[in-house]
């Protein structure tokens, strides 16, 4: 077999995340140009389609960079769990220009559709690619929008850390991935409906910026001409950080050491390296 060829460490690390990123939007932005572009599937396939993405995303980066996919998740680990300061500036940008790309392959792919069920690339379907307070259409205002998102994004990241905490009952055999698939998937079912869970930076500017290139001037607004775009830049960040600090709080910093442990606790897998791995 052929020597693989080894990227120097950051290099590597940035490449994983814009591939696991990108992976992440074309199913996720995907799925909401099939339903809102040619009225195929429902909110349900949508929920299901963003949970296979991260799923999916994880699985590609994750032995290379932790598979953040998301600066809100980079941000909390920095404050929380060690991560490199320096790395969250790289890691952000790379995640931001994986979700552009993405954002533009499904913008072309999609144009034909897009353009027949909205020839004005109108707010009708704007929020294929950004979300929108109340999902443009439910009578949900700016700031009700910044506190789901704080919500939604403290939701995903404790339980984020408690799926990937080595010190306590991880999933074992790299199933992982495919619980924080099903967490996505849980928290567009629960909270899709006030802001269209963002719940990730990248995730929404890098495709808003995207739709902005390519025909919808009004990108950077909601439904009301409010200048929205950074709600789901600042809301995130500041609830994975309250949702990484909630888990320390209430979790982690209970959590058993590598001491033997007491009758009737759930043995803990040897998953140390893989964890590590996962947080970058």
């Amino acid at each position: 077999m052929a020597a693989r060829f080894k990227v120097p460490g950051l290099a590597g690390e940035l490449a994983a995340e814009f591939a696991g990123t990108m992976i992440l939007i074309l199913f996720g932005v995907g799925v909401v140009a099939q339903v809102a572009g040619g009225g195929i599937g429902d909110h349900d396939s949508i929920a299901w389609a963003w949970g296979l993405g991260v799923m999916l995303g994880v699985y590609v980066a994750g032995r290379i960079s932790g598979a953040h996919l998301n600066p809100a998740v980079t941000i909390a680990l920095a404050a929380f769990k060690g991560f490199s300061w320096r790395k969250v500036a790289p890691y952000s940008i790379a995640q931001f220009l994986g979700a552009f790309v993405a954002a533009l392959i499904v913008r072309w792919n999609y144009t034909e559709v897009l353009h027949a069920a909205d020839p004005g690339l109108t707010i009708k379907t704007q929020g294929v690619f950004s979300t929108l307070p109340g999902n443009g259409t439910l009578p949900v205002g700016e700031w009700g929008a910044f506190r789901d998102q704080i919500i939604g994004t403290a939701i995903l990241l404790f339980l984020i850390l408690a799926i990937t905490d080595a010190a306590g009952t991880p999933p074992a055999a790299n199933l992982a991935p495919f619980i924080i698939g099903l967490l996505i998937v849980g928290i567009g079912m629960a909270w899709g409906t006030d802001a269209g869970y963002a719940i990730n930076p990248a995730r929404d500017f890098g495709p808003r910026l995207a739709s902005y290139f390519t025909g919808y001037g009004g990108a950077f607004r909601d439904q009301t001409g409010y200048l929205y775009f950074w709600i789901p830049i600042v809301a995130p960040v500041l609830g994975g950080l309250l949702g990484a600090g909630l888990y320390q709080a209430l979790i982690g910093r209970f959590l058993p050491d590598e001491s033997p442990q007491e009758p009737g606790q759930l043995p803990a897998e040897d998953t140390h390296e893989t964890v590590e791995a996962r947080r970058g």
